[in-house]
């Protein structure tokens, strides 16, 4: 089979590999549809450390292959999303109520970091019954890609912020992850969605799915207009959706006491990030910062599908590239770049 792979730090291409083979609970998908995630490039540039023919992507749906004898939810021919996030559900971080933590320095993100990823014709799903999902009919597979990754870590910013209904929320940067952090917000209930964005096109969207107002960060003080905007109190939640020591920094600035600051974001680089102490209350302004890793599994996958099967949500409006496999190089190449007006590219295979 034909798979797009890291071939070392800084360098990508195709190569031919074996179809995998799946172990007894395992399953093996036919891809039919991908996106790319800027956390590939994170790993192209060694985010995770050099990697050799290591093939790329962690969201994709596709058609089950092959299963392992003891699996007994799937069979050959059924339409499926995965997770980005595969679990091993025996880990004891599973077991504690963290299963996207389990297996591994990077929890359950095994795609594109310990094992082979989804860019490929084929890929290999672990435990198959806990990590597949079925597609309804209704739901193509443009829309259902998204919640492999986007929907599921936009809403775990939402989720995990402690969103009163009715309260205020102000979410850092409106890339395809914080785009779903904002809609999810609207979906938690959330009365008034500040959005923190400068690119036109994705204010645009923000606005789509439900920021009632847009700070530009390039023409104004980002805490001064959040602390107008909420009377001088500050933000009942923050979603930092962006992986940056500044917006981190500004996240905690514009959180009220009490109030929580939801991270998102992929740290790429850098060796600290800063709390200011002041905004911090020194301590002691009882503000919580809340981490999460993109939440996977069969039972999450399903949640997400169904919210994209009562028509609450439609995320295809992200796509503003579509290629077919063949051109992954230049595919990947928009996407890394950030060519073209790009929110996120779609690959057909």
């Amino acid at each position: 089979m034909k798979a797009f792979v890291m071939k070392e730090i800084g360098r990508v291409g195709f190569m031919d590999k074996p179809v995998p083979r799946p172990g007894p609970l395992d399953a093996v998908v036919r891809t039919t549809t991908a996106l790319i995630c800027t956390s590939d490039s994170h790993t192209v540039k060694g985010g995770i450390g050099p990697r050799e023919n290591l093939t790329l992507g962690h969201e994709a749906v596709g058609v089950v292959h092959e299963t392992g004898a003891e699996v007994k939810g799937f069979r050959p021919g059924d339409r499926v999303l995965v997770g980005a996030i595969t679990p091993d559900w025996g880990d004891l971080a599973s077991q504690n109520g963290y299963p996207s933590q389990s297996g591994g320095p990077l929890g359950g993100f095994k795609f594109a970091n310990i094992k082979d990823g989804v860019f490929a014709e084929y890929f290999h799903v672990n435990e198959a019954d806990a990590n597949l999902a079925k597609i309804p009919d209704e739901v193509p597979d443009e829309m259902a890609v998204y919640c492999a990754d986007m929907l599921s870590t936009g809403f775990m910013g939402a989720e995990h912020g402690d969103i009163p209904i009715g309260g205020t929320v102000a979410v850092l940067a409106q890339g395809p992850v914080g785009l779903m952090a904002t809609a999810g917000a609207r979906l938690r209930g959330a009365g008034r969605i500040i959005g923190i964005e400068s690119v036109p096109s994705r204010q645009k969207l923000a606005r789509l799915y439900g920021a009632d107002e847009i700070v530009d960060f390039t023409t104004e003080d980002v805490v001064e207009r959040v602390l107008d905007l909420t009377d001088g109190q500050g933000v009942d939640t923050a979603i930092e959706a962006l992986g940056a020591d500044a917006t981190f920094q500004t996240a905690i600035k514009i959180t009220k006491p009490g109030g929580t600051v939801s991270n998102t974001g992929y740290y790429g680089e850098g060796e600290f990030v800063r709390i200011p102490r002041v905004a911090w209350g020194v301590g002691m302004a009882d503000k919580t910062i809340r981490t999460g890793l993109c939440p996977g599994g069969r039972l999450r996958m399903e949640r997400l599908l169904r919210v994209l099967a009562a028509k609450r949500l439609d995320p295809t409006p992200m796509t503003t590239h579509t290629f077919p496999f063949d051109e992954m190089e230049r595919a990947f190449e928009v996407s890394d770049k950030k060519l073209e007006d790009v929110v996120k590219v779609l690959i057909r295979f």
